[in-house]
């Protein structure tokens, strides 16, 4: 059922923007002349709830819709790092907490027709103020804190405007019996 690939060329290069175009041929033998992959690094993003009981949400702007979204905290997976690594940092990084567990509860291909990615959703539990945030340079965000029964009804109410965040949310509210 695999494609083979015949041949394949970059367009770009970038370690979170590389695209390429592949030629194919499929198992019964048919070519695709132009088959375009952009290949992004696998990301992570979490459910985080403090030990409080407080959901922490981060609302920052998105250049690519030119809007300000309230999302869940998440990023990129490091090379040498495992998804839950990963989240752990960007949980300490983008909040100033730290977890006393983290629980993978979902894996999903945002865009399988183009993107090659996966992304790992977490519902982190426990969460202590252990530091201050520490951004990325182009990082700008706000700390925000709500309740679940806030959260679940902005999830309901379609508030939650990135999608990958929406079905973290959702599995998350599974795990804790919300859904």
């Amino acid at each position: 059922m695999k494609w083979k690939i015949l041949s394949s060329k970059y367009l770009s290069k970038h370690p979170y923007f590389t695209a390429r175009v592949d030629k194919c041929e499929t198992p019964d033998g048919k070519i695709i002349d132009e088959y375009f992959v952009v290949e992004l690094p696998t990301t992570v993003c979490a459910v985080a709830i403090t030990e409080e009981q407080e959901v922490l949400m981060v609302r920052q702007y998105r250049h690519p819709v030119e809007e300000t979204l309230l999302e869940i905290p998440g990023g990129f997976v490091d090379k040498d790092e495992t998804p839950e690594e990963a989240m752990r940092r960007e949980l300490k990084e983008e909040t100033g907490y730290e977890f006393s567990s983290i629980v993978n509860v979902g894996r999903i291909a945002a865009n399988p027709g183009v993107l090659n990615n996966f992304t790992y959703f977490f519902l982190a539990g426990g969460g202590k103020k252990t530091s201050e945030q520490k951004l990325d340079k182009n990082e700008e965000l706000e700390l925000e804190k709500i309740t679940i029964p806030e959260l679940k009804n902005l999830f309901l109410q379609n508030k939650i405007e990135q999608s990958l965040h929406n079905n973290c949310i959702f599995y998350a509210l599974k795990e804790m019996g919300e859904m």
